[in-house]
């Protein structure tokens, strides 16, 4: 087929077009008997080959359609051939790939294909899987299965879903095989309710004037059942027809299923073929004519009928090889099975059952850690933990050249200060006496595993640059018979991934040891602010929360002091010294030139000043309670406390709890600029962009002080998320966005947030540079810090949440002996005052083939790149570009693979990477996430919070916020610890009588069926009908039974694994919030023009075969 007729495919991103899919199929394996079948419960006169022998015809099924002329029938499909358009004269089979034989098989029906699919293990052959049109299904490897029997054999399809039919033609030399069968693998009976026809966003389909088709295609995992286009009369019966049998391939149908070790791609088999005229456009996907409405997805949702053409589509299709040649008609075209395409259920839990239940040792050097989403314990042996830092390819190109060929981005993905669970923790501190830590002399990395020790022990060569340094006297060691130092195994800097230095003056500012440093609490008590309750809420959490600061453990008490101002127009400083009996308010109403009016008594200890502090708490209510300023400052309170902050010598940490856009007159003044009108246009990358310059220039003057800032924004309306933020953003802060802030319901939230915010460990003053081995240079560096050159990444603070995200290019060759070497070093001063210098080493291979480097990437760490880089770009182009370059250079990824890694097979094929197979999902997540595409609905706001909350979330954030967790909650076991495996994000999976906890990071839904079990309802939210449950709850009844005990509990502990408290909302089936829930089921279409999972990737195939081209 040439591969320059491109099906005319619309873009996933733009409203539906004609023709979305128009992909017929080529069969893979041996020619087969010709055989032509009737439809499902057709009539027995289509059964016909040629002009068949007495005796081999088919009994009449047990409900019968209407008998359909030989002349309406339109499909002609031959072995390996598909013409779309009318058929002509019956062309020659093709002749199959060498690699797949024709193996009649017999299998046992029932069983579940296992698609365990290891991620190490080498290629032998591209895994194959036709599906026909656009029935694209891409297969795990099957248990047991040869390499060399790669073909489905084929076999009749039932007269009724898992009802055999009365007779079946005979295949000559070849024993009659049961209902469905791949070679070597029996696809599962899927339960009764599973046997759907797909919802959520259908492809493109076109209008049918013939016989239309309904039939069911084996596929990985669970049936595909094939929508019945309109057209002609259902089978009165049909609704009974679903056992839960999945019915064989066609005749001429061809499956392969890859054989076990066989690792490294998937394919999908969408054929070439070229444009299908006459097709008009997306048909909605309602009840048969004739049929019970259908049931939706897995658990047997009544679905609602979806937008497209008016009538429905009844009537079924025969199948057949070779009719006579019957009048033009158009084609059929089917919706892609989601179940037949990867899904990252299955591949999370793959890798749970594999490397979920080992400990990962680093100590082997390039080797994959196991996904974010799996549980596992580190056994540090020479490199960082993934905790630390996460690669997005652990095998990288040996040449720039091949890097551009791949285009796979090389980056890491590092959080320094990640907290570890207590039995992979703390990191050992390492004193190198008055000198300081060892170091080359000169490129300055410091002491490590990788460091080759020569000359007996006298010197060492650099891993990093191969410079040879003199070791110190005191630091002198013999070697043995390896090369080893004998104390190797004593020193972590010598046998350990991840450890601290104790850094000596050298590494102070002005060459003196650091204070310890401050907090510093700034609070809104304009009208907005008291009224909502916020000043309130803040003055009785701070009282208990002060106790709970960050110290040492050696420490009793923390060494951090801490100062309390408060602010409207003008700015409140209070003196809180300890020998005083009351607090004193001092006022700084001119706020154009900030100063602190006094020093002693603003910065205290808090176990001194406890009274004095409480006093203050409570009178700071009733002070402004009866407040009707309505206006507000903003830079000058950040102003307030930088000056503070120098004035005491100290780094350190503001909280601001701020209410409103900052309009009175004052530096930092703006004014309210959003602008719906521009969104989707040119200009919309000047709402990311900062309205003044003054808060960028605020926070270089932070960052020289160490000052660190945290915001927490109340807003009723527009705030200007994007230029307060920039001083959080430059200063390793982070923004806290509670909209529309109630006490009563979003007291706990905000109040959990400020606990953890204050909690965290954290460093100040940082500073971070990445030294890389020579060939690659670190280039492009991604989070919130401020940088005044081109390798320091300066940070006023670094918490355990933050991570900063480093791009890699090629400056040389590497060297596939050697590897490529990293290494992270931090410079920071702890919360007790103390200066450290944590260092992560990572040790990568090196490779000189394609097939190397896409065996060995980390797709969550890929799209975590992605999307951060998607989100700076949004400040200098259009979103549109920004979509479409994301867009290219993913197809570019998974063409180079195809092209040059993946084994010939016809260019309709879709073949992706084995541990890529997920970035086409994960990659439409990033597309229709809110930055980038978001909904009427969203403000500006919200967009630009999300943007920089997502430029420091690490890996496991990423892939959460991207592509959320849904637990089916009715199907827990309340006796065990675990919890039901997740579903896929889509809402044909959810059921009536389903009870499902949705959670992103952000958001937690509890999504209510409207036909809940009577007793599940009763266990869980103690009311006796779903009307009585009130949508407006945000936390669940406290009630006497396991079941609600173990709910509770579960979101409990999801919570405590996400840096942000999540409100937990109840939407129930059809209620107004049931909108907002849906825009988190993302492997459906969205109401902004976003494409569903299935679209999308044959937009993709689409994409990868142009470039083939």
């Amino acid at each position: 087929m040439n591969l320059n007729q491109q099906p005319h495919m619309a873009s996933p991103y733009a409203p539906p077009q004609p023709g979305y899919q128009m992909y017929p199929q080529p069969g893979y394996g041996a020619p087969h008997p010709t055989q032509q079948y009737a439809p499902y419960n057709g009539h027995t006169s289509l059964y016909q080959q040629g002009a068949p022998p007495a005796g081999q015809g088919r009994a009449p099924p047990v409900s019968g359609a209407p008998p359909v002329s030989a002349s309406d029938s339109y499909s002609q499909y031959a072995q390996g051939n598909v013409q779309n358009g009318p058929p002509s004269v019956p062309s020659q089979p093709q002749r199959p790939p060498v690699s797949q034989s024709y193996a009649p098989a017999t299998v046992h029906p029932g069983t579940q294909p296992t698609y365990h699919q290891p991620y190490e293990a080498p290629t032998t052959s591209v895994q194959q899987i036709t599906g026909h049109m656009a029935g694209m299904h891409i297969g795990g490897p099957a248990p047991n299965l040869p390499p060399s029997s790669m073909s489905m054999t084929p076999g009749p399809p039932p007269s009724m879903y898992g009802a055999p039919p009365t007779s079946q033609p005979s295949f000559p030399g070849a024993p009659t095989p049961p209902q469905s069968a791949f070679a070597g693998v029996t696809p599962a009976a899927p339960p009764v309710s599973q046997q759907s026809f797909p919802t959520g966003a259908p492809m493109s389909q076109p209008h049918y004037s013939s016989v239309p088709t309904s039939s069911s295609q084996p596929s990985m995992g669970g049936p595909v059942l094939q929508q019945p286009p309109f057209g002609a009369v259902p089978p009165a019966s049909a609704q009974s027809q679903f056992p839960g049998m999945q019915g064989p391939p066609f005749a001429n149908q061809s499956m392969s299923a890859p054989p076990a070790s066989q690792p490294n791609h998937t394919g999908a088999g969408m054929p070439p073929g070229p444009p299908i005229g006459g097709v008009q456009g997306p048909p909605p996907q309602p009840g048969l004519q004739g049929f019970h409405p259908q049931q939706n997805g897995a658990f047997g949702q009544m679905r609602p009928p979806q937008s497209g053409y008016a009538a429905p589509y009844p009537g079924q299709q025969n199948f057949g090889i070779q009719p006579p040649p019957p009048a033009a008609a158009p084609p059929a075209q089917k919706r892609l099975d989601p179940d037949s395409i990867p899904s990252p259920i299955q591949v999370i839990e793959d890798d749970k059952a594999n490397k979920g239940s080992e400990p990962f040792i680093t100590g082997v050097r390039g080797q994959v850690p196991p996904l974010v989403t799996t549980t596992f314990q580190v056994k540090d042996q020479g490199n960082a933990s993934p905790r630390f830092i996460r690669c997005t390819a652990y095998n990288m190109p040996c040449t720039s050249d091949m890097a551009k060929q791949s285009q796979v981005p090389l980056a890491a993905i590092i959080k320094p200060l990640a907290t570890l669970p207590p039995d992979e923790g703390p990191l050992h501190l390492v004193d190198h006496g008055e000198g300081g830590p060892i170091r080359c002399n000169r490129c300055k990395a410091y002491m490590c595993p990788y460091m080759q020790f020569i000359e007996g022990g006298r010197r060492f060569q650099c891993s990093f640059c191969s410079c040879v340094t003199d070791v110190p006297p005191h630091y002198f060691q013999h070697l043995d018979h390896t090369g080893r130092r004998v104390d190797c195994y004593e020193r972590p800097e010598l046998h350990l991934g991840s450890y601290e230095f104790l850094a000596t003056v050298d590494y102070c500012k002005n060459n003196k040891l650091p204070q310890p440093p401050a907090f510093i609490f700034l609070i809104d008590v304009s009208y907005n602010a008291v009224k909502s309750g916020l000043v309130a809420v803040v003055c009785e959490e701070l009282k208990t929360l002060l106790d709970h600061l960050p110290r040492e453990s050696v420490d009793e008490e923390s060494r951090i002091r801490v100062g309390f101002v408060t602010y409207n127009k003008v700015l409140h400083f209070y003196n809180v010294k300890s020998s005083l009996a009351q607090p004193q308010m001092m006022v700084v109403s001119d706020v154009s030139e900030m100063f602190v009016p006094l020093l002693d008594g603003f910065l205290v200890s808090v176990g001194e000043s406890r009274v004095v502090i409480n006093s203050l708490l409570d009178q700071i209510p009733e002070i402004f309670a009866d407040t009707r300023e309505t206006e507000t400052v903003f830079g000058p309170v950040v102003q307030a406390g930088l000056e503070a902050l120098k004035a005491a010598d100290c780094a350190g940490k503001l909280f601001i709890f701020h209410s409103s856009l900052p309009i009175a007159e004052a530096p930092g003044k703006l004014k309210n600029r959003e602008d719906k009108k521009l969104v989707g246009t040119d200009k919309e990358k000047s709402l990311f962009q900062p309205q003044v310059s003054f808060y960028g220039n605020l926070a270089k003057e932070c960052v020289a002080q160490g000052c660190c800032v945290d915001i927490f924004l109340f807003p009723n309306q527009f705030v200007d998320v994007t230029t307060l933020s920039v001083v959080a953003c430059s200063t390793g802060g982070s923004v806290y966005k509670y909209s529309h802030f109630q006490a009563q319901t979003d007291r706990d939230r905000f109040l959990n947030d400020l606990r953890r915010d204050v909690q965290k460990p954290m460093g100040f003053d940082a500073v971070m540079r990445v030294r890389t081995s020579t060939g690659i240079r670190a280039t492009d560096f991604f989070g919130s810090f401020y940088m005044s050159n081109t390798t320091d990444v300066e940070l006023a603070g670094l918490d355990s949440d933050k991570t900063v995200t480093v791009e890699f290019r090629h400056d040389d060759k590497l060297s596939e002996d050697t590897g490529a070497f990293m290494q992270c070093a931090v410079l920071y001063t702890s919360c007790s005052g103390q200066r450290r210098l944590r260092v992560h080493n990572l040790s990568v291979s090196c490779c000189t083939q394609l097939a190397d480097l896409y065996r060995n990437c980390e797709t969550d760490a890929v799209i975590s790149y992605f999307a951060k880089h998607a989100y700076r770009t949004v400040l200098s182009s259009p979103t549109k570009n920004v979509r479409d370059v994301l867009v290219n250079q993913c197809a570019q990824i998974l063409a180079c693979y195809r092209k040059n890694c993946a084994s010939p097979s016809s260019a309709g094929q879709l073949i992706l990477p084995e541990c890529m197979k997920l970035l086409p999902v994960y990659l439409n997540c990033v597309l229709k996430s809110d930055v980038l595409q978001p909904s009427a609905e969203l403000s500006l706001d919200d967009r630009a919070y999300l943007r920089q909350l997502v430029s420091c979330m690490d890996v496991a954030e990423s892939h959460v916020f991207f592509y959320p967790r849904l637990l089916p909650l009715q199907k827990l076991d309340v006796e065990g610890d675990a919890l039901p495996v997740a579903m896929r994000d889509s809402e044909e999976r959810l059921s009536r009588a389903g009870l499902y906890l949705l959670e992103n990071g952000l958001n937690l839904f509890l999504w209510v069926g409207s036909a809940i079990p009577q007793d599940l309802l009763h266990n869980v939210f103690g009311t006796a009908s779903f009307s009585q449950i009130d949508p407006n709850m945000t936390s669940l009844p406290v009630l006497d039974n396991p079941f609600s005990k173990r709910i509770r509990e579960i979101i409990e502990s999801i919570r405590a694994q996400r840096s942000r408290y999540m409100k937990l909302m109840v939407v129930k089936q059809d209620d107004r919030l049931e909108i907002l829930f849906k825009r988190f089921l993302v492997e459906d279409k969205n109401s902004s023009g976003g494409a569903s999972y299935v679209d999308f990737l044959c937009h993709m195939h689409k994409e990868i075969r142009q470039l083939l081209s």
